[in-house]
């Protein structure tokens, strides 16, 4: 077999895993903005969609990481092609985590839709759950783009979300104090606030993944976050299912 045919077939190899993790993120971002749809509309029958879709995206990550493995084994890649491969499996990872928060979000608006509403804060939680879709949003151009720029201005940005996750976690403080009542659903509320929260460092996670591809070096490791409050969210009550 000639050089040339295996390099066409490694292409053709690497389109296939690269148009399933477009297809993925898609999903994901679907999932994310969804999710906090059905949080503000309180509807459950849109959250029990989110959570059903999670299995396709699960299983999205199944066949990248086989057909990655599959690459790896029957072209053995360069250095350069290897890393492109590995980074692939580490974004689908972060992307299928990412689709958990966003399950788990829905499992918790199937429970709020039954108390009553604390005052905006499903809307405050929609703005941040939006926000992080916009950055999985340019972590994926990045990556497909190559561009290390864009990657930056995501991990940047998730400053912005973790400063809505400490503005919201201080809110709902401040209504479990004026009202026992709302201590319940403050907790479910804070659960998803964290949830999203994380789904931003996962984006973020994305975004170095993609500096790393580029320049061959991972991002300074240093860059502080501004999540202010605890990082155990067992304060909030669980949730079956």
């Amino acid at each position: 077999m000639s050089d040339d045919h295996i390099a066409s077939a490694f292409d053709r190899d690497l389109e296939t895993i690269l148009a399933r993790i477009m297809k993925m993120g898609g999903l994901v971002e679907e999932a994310i903005i969804n999710a906090a749809s059905s949080l503000e509309a309180r509807d459950p029958e849109q959250a029990e969609k989110v959570r059903r879709a999670d299995q396709a995206i699960d299983a999205l990550e199944e066949e990248i990481n086989q057909e990655a493995a599959r690459v790896i084994a029957l072209r053995a890649p360069t250095a350069r092609d290897l890393r492109l491969i590995l980074s692939v499996i580490k974004i689908a990872g972060n992307l299928e985590r990412i689709g958990d928060y966003a399950k788990n979000m829905a499992k918790r608006t199937t429970v709020l839709a039954g108390m009553t509403p604390v005052n905006g804060s499903s809307a405050a939680l929609r703005r941040m759950a939006k926000e992080v879709g916009r950055m999985l949003k340019d972590a994926l151009d990045a990556y497909i783009q190559r561009d290390a720029d864009l990657a930056s201005d995501v991990i940047e940005r998730d400053h912005d979300v973790d400063q809505m996750y400490n503005a919201l976690f201080r809110e709902f403080l401040t209504f479990m104090m004026e009202d026992p009542r709302n201590i319940t659903p403050c907790m479910h509320l804070h659960f998803i606030a964290k949830n999203t929260e994380r789904m931003g460092d996962h984006v973020t996670s994305i975004a170095e993944q993609v500096i790393y591809l580029v320049t061959g070096e991972m991002p300074d490791d240093a860059r502080p976050k501004s999540d202010s409050t605890s990082t155990d969210p067992s304060i909030a009550p669980p949730v079956q299912g």
